[in-house]
C-alpha cells in the first residue's frame, strides 16, 4: 500500500511476482483471503494487464474463474450459450457444433429456449458450465474447484473438470482445499499481502502453509 504527495492510496495488490510455468505444471495458489490469488488468475488469462513488469502468455488459456460472465438474464438460454461461447473465442460454427451436446449436459431440456431470469440459480450455473467447458485449453485457471447442481450432476461435473484438467498442458488452481491440491497439483505457489513466499514442489509449501511451526 503506497500513498502519494496528494494522499491519494494506491494499493498493490501483486508485488515483485516472478514465476514461470512448463508444460506439466500443476500449479496450486494459496494465501489467506485477499493474498492476491483471483488478481494473479486474472493476470494470467490477460483480465488484468500488469502495472508493472510483463506477462508473457503462450497458448490457449481457458478460465473457469467467472462462470456468469457476459450472460444475459434477459435472454434465452439459447441466445446465452452462444453470448458465452463468443466470449470463449469460439465461433457461432464451433458453437452449433456444439449445441446439442451443451444443452443435454445442462439438463435443461426445454427450459433452454426460456429467459434465464426465469431460471433458478442451480439451473443458470449448469448451463454456464456446461458452456465453459467444451472448450479443450492448453492452459487452464480455476478459482476453486467447481462445484455444481446437485450431487448426481457435481458427478458429472467433477468428471468433466477432470477431464479438462488431464487435457491440459498447464493448471493454475487456487484453492483453500489442503486434500484437493495435494491430489491435484505437482507445485504450489504461496502467496502473502501479494509478494510470492514459497514456491516449490506441492508436499513442501503445504506443510509449510498449513502446519506452520510453532515460534
Amino acid at each position: 500500500m503506497d500513498a502519494d504527495p496528494n494522499g491519494k492510496v494506491t494499493v498493490r495488490a501483486l508485488s515483485e511476482v516472478t514465476l514461470e510455468l512448463q508444460d506439466g505444471d500443476r500449479v496450486g495458489l494459496v494465501g489467506h483471503n485477499g493474498a492476491g490469488k483471483s488478481t494473479l488468475l486474472r493476470v494470467l488469462s490477460g483480465v488484468y494487464v500488469p502495472t508493472g513488469g510483463i506477462a508473457i502468455i503462450e497458448g490457449s488459456i481457458g478460465s473457469l474463474i467467472d462462470l456468469s460472465l457476459g450472460i444475459n438474464p434477459e435472454a434465452s438460454g439459447r441466445e446465452n450459450i452462444f453470448l458465452r461461447g463468443a466470449l470463449l473465442g469460439l465461433s457461432k460454427t464451433e458453437v452449433k457444433a456444439k449445441f446439442e451436446e451443451i444443452v443435454a449436459f445442462s439438463e435443461l431440456g426445454e427450459f433452454i429456449e426460456m429467459p434465464m431470469r426465469t431460471y433458478s440459480s442451480g439451473m443458470q450455473l449448469r448451463l454456464a458450465f456446461a458452456v465453459s467447458t467444451i472448450v479443450r485449453p492448453e492452459i487452464l485457471l480455476m478459482d476453486e474447484w467447481l462445484s455444481v447442481g446437485d450431487e448426481g450432476f457435481r458427478a458429472k461435473a467433477s468428471e468433466r473438470l477432470t477431464t479438462l484438467v488431464d487435457a491440459s498442458k498447464i493448471l493454475v488452481l487456487a484453492s483453500h482445499s489442503r486434500e484437493l491440491l495435494s491430489k491435484v497439483t505437482n507445485r504450489v505457489i504461496w502467496l502473502e499481502h501479494g509478494q510470492v513466499k514459497m514456491f516449490g514442489p506441492s508436499t513442501e509449501v503445504l506443510e509449510a502453509y498449513f502446519e506452520p511451526k510453532a515460534s
